[in-house]
């Protein structure tokens, strides 16, 4: 004693020493709860969904084309007009087509004056043959005379036949040229709106190789939602299910719909093979716009206001699923659990838990960590 009363300096020493150990040990002899990172068990609504990107476009469109060639003339609408079946679209110049009507119909007058002189022939013929066959009973005509007769009259009868197929060929013909004459003035095929314009006033079209596409006209009552879901997603979708989506605009209104169809056939863009999933909308107000891009979300699973906690908290497998609650002396401990639908932030409890209990979700290193520089100091 009289030793350390002479060296207070070994009294200091042992004192600094003391107050380490004692620091080092402290959050050992802490309440164990503060070791652990903890959620409880709350009420949420969970969606097990797949996402995707897709385009609006209308339903029900058609394209009206030129059937004929010519420059066209008149273009009586524009983007965006809302029209009427049958109501008059556009012209095409028809001086060609107007030419050969003019031509078809003057070839057929030909044939029917024609006509009409064949069948005076033949009556003549018949009363020639008529008379020849009176003489011949009186023994008053030659063989020759009376065969002569009769071939005249077979003559006849076969030219009146010829000129009665060409007059219908030609009315046939004729009645194409007409049709041909009428699509250079082309009519609304059915009540829309002009979505786009494909040719402009003055233009020449072409139509001996393909058909010139005008206009489109769409019914934008109802929508077409398309989508691209990747081959990895692609599997989880089936029709019939829930899906939504927002426009990229206005983000707080959603729109529900159900997927109607899965293409079979996938297209790959920059090597990722990608499927076209498509669904329905009605759009009776007009808001959704053709071209309009869409979040789209497809709903595997739901569940509202289901117990659930986070995602981070269950451990095991599909067969031994369980989750860590601590006890009493604040130790973590087994607990199983039964589990549902998880968006991957959270999942749903069915059994093992209640409302309002404590998981573990994991352990505070932090503090610990943090401290070490400290006591590195004190040595």
């Amino acid at each position: 004693m009289d030793r350390i009363k002479r060296h207070p300096f070994l009294i200091v020493c042992a004192c600094a020493l003391l107050a380490a150990l004692v620091w080092w040990a402290w959050p050992a002899a802490a309440d164990g709860a503060d070791q652990w990172r903890t959620a409880q068990v709350e009420r949420t609504d969970i969606e097990d969904r797949v996402t995707a990107l897709g385009t609006l476009e209308p339903l029900d469109y058609v394209d009206v084309g030129a059937q004929v060639s010519g420059q066209l003339e008149k273009l009586h609408v524009d983007v965006g007009d809302k029209v009427k079946e049958g109501q008059l679209l556009a012209e095409i110049d028809a001086s060609v087509q107007q030419a050969r009507v003019d031509e078809g119909e003057a070839q057929l007058d030909a044939l029917r004056a024609q006509l009409e002189q064949q069948r005076a022939e033949l009556e003549l013929a018949q009363l020639q043959f008529q008379r020849q066959e009176r003489l011949r009973g009186a023994d008053a005509t030659s063989d020759d005379a009376w065969q002569t007769a009769r071939a005249s009259l077979a003559t006849t009868r076969a030219q009146l036949k010829v000129l009665q197929a060409q007059i219908k060929q030609n009315e046939s013909s004729l009645a194409g040229d007409r049709a041909t004459l009428g699509y250079a003035t082309i009519y609304a095929p059915r009540d829309g709106t002009v979505v786009t314009l494909e040719a402009r006033q003055g233009q020449t079209l072409n139509a001996n190789q393909t058909t010139p596409t005008l206009l489109r006209i769409a019914d934008l009552s109802s929508m077409t939602v398309s989508t691209q879901v990747s081959e990895a997603d692609v599997d989880r979708l089936t029709p019939g299910m829930p899906v939504y989506f927002n426009t990229l605009g206005n983000g707080a209104v959603r729109y529900r719909s159900t997927l109607r169809q899965v293409l079979p056939t996938p297209e790959e863009v920059n090597n990722v093979v990608l499927y076209t999933a498509e669904f329905d909308i009605d759009n009776p107000e007009g808001r959704l716009m053709s071209g309009m891009t869409a979040q789209v979300f497809f709903v595997v699973e739901a569940a509202e206001q289901a117990l659930s906690v986070p995602a981070a908290a269950i451990k095991g497998d599909a067969d031994n699923t369980w989750v860590q609650v601590l006890d009493g002396k604040g130790r973590p401990r087994r607990q199983p659990v039964t589990t549902g639908v998880s968006d991957r932030v959270r999942t749903q409890i069915l059994d093992g838990l209640s409302d309002g209990d404590t998981v573990v979700i994991g352990q505070v290193q932090a503090a610990r960590e943090a401290d070490a520089p400290r006591r590195r100091g004190l040595f």
